[in-house]
């Protein structure tokens, strides 16, 4: 094999090895507070299926950090213009999105959220 082939696939190995780690150390608060990020977020559902989501706000409320997500595809029981109140649990070994059960806490979210987009209008 040519030398400068087997320099180049070496160099590819070693750039995918870098970015793999690079996504392992990731985390899901990492990616819900980075603002340059643009791409769907994907969660797993209880039975496997995953499920992608457009990041609509971060608002901290109450010491929890909650994200606002909009369903990308349609969810059963969820119309096409709601979104879903999601908390940043931190309690295992690295944080993970779960559904806000709370109608009052959800509401005081969107309630919040609401505020926020107001100031900014404002400004």
């Amino acid at each position: 094999m040519d030398k400068n082939k087997l320099k180049k696939i070496e160099e590819a190995s070693a750039q995918a090895e870098k970015v793999k780690q690079e996504a392992e150390e990731t985390t899901i608060l990492d990616i819900l507070l980075d603002e340059n990020n643009k791409e769907p977020i994907v969660l797993v559902d209880g039975n496997g299926r995953r499920i992608s989501f457009e990041q609509i706000a971060v608002i901290p409320y109450k010491e929890r950090i909650y994200a606002v997500l909009k369903p990308v595809e349609t969810i059963e029981g969820i119309a096409d213009d709601e979104a879903i109140v999601f908390f940043v649990d931190e309690s295992g070994d690295e944080p993970v999105l779960m559904v806000e059960t709370d109608e009052k806490t959800a509401i005081a979210v969107f309630d919040e959220y609401y505020n926020l987009l107001d100031e900014a209008e404002k400004k």
